[in-house]
């Protein structure tokens, strides 16, 4: 791959932007078309890529599979603890209104800004994870063989 020049370039050019759309449909998701699990498949995506065009060790360089793992566990205690946190509050799993019982309506908007953050994190690091197993398996065949 190392002879693909301008490849390899354009999907440079191309890494940061995809994750700047990530994070703006990651947190503009409660207000439009959007949201955490569509943000963590763009983010992943922009790894994803890289790991097509440079190969897989150079993307586990910059995101190694322990790192992986652990960012999947986090995004789920991240949705799963802030319905925790409402029930511990005496409100129903997910109810976003006891995070902040002053003011409801920015309970919510805290509530659904977290349970997004957590979907997100977690679609992006399974979806990356995926690409590792299916991508780090040794082939059934040879290229020679083909």
């Amino acid at each position: 791959m190392r002879h693909h020049l301008i490849l390899r370039v354009i999907t440079k050019l191309l890494v940061g932007p995809i994750i700047i759309f990530a994070l703006y449909v990651q947190f503009h998701g409660e207000y439009s078309p959007g949201g955490g699990f569509q943000a963590g498949v763009i983010f992943a995506v922009a790894f994803i890529l890289f790991g097509i065009v440079f190969g897989l060790e150079k993307v586990k360089e910059v995101f190694p599979a322990w790192l992986v793992h652990k960012f999947t566990a986090i995004g789920v205690l991240l949705y799963s603890g802030t319905g925790v946190v409402s029930m511990m509050l005496g409100a129903n799993y997910l109810n976003y209104s006891a995070l902040n019982p002053e003011n409801p309506q920015a309970g919510q908007v805290a509530g659904i800004i977290a349970i997004e953050l957590g979907v997100g994190i977690t679609v992006a690091a399974v979806m990356i994870a995926i690409y590792y197993a299916f991508a780090g398996r040794p082939p059934v065949i040879d290229d020679e063989d083909w």
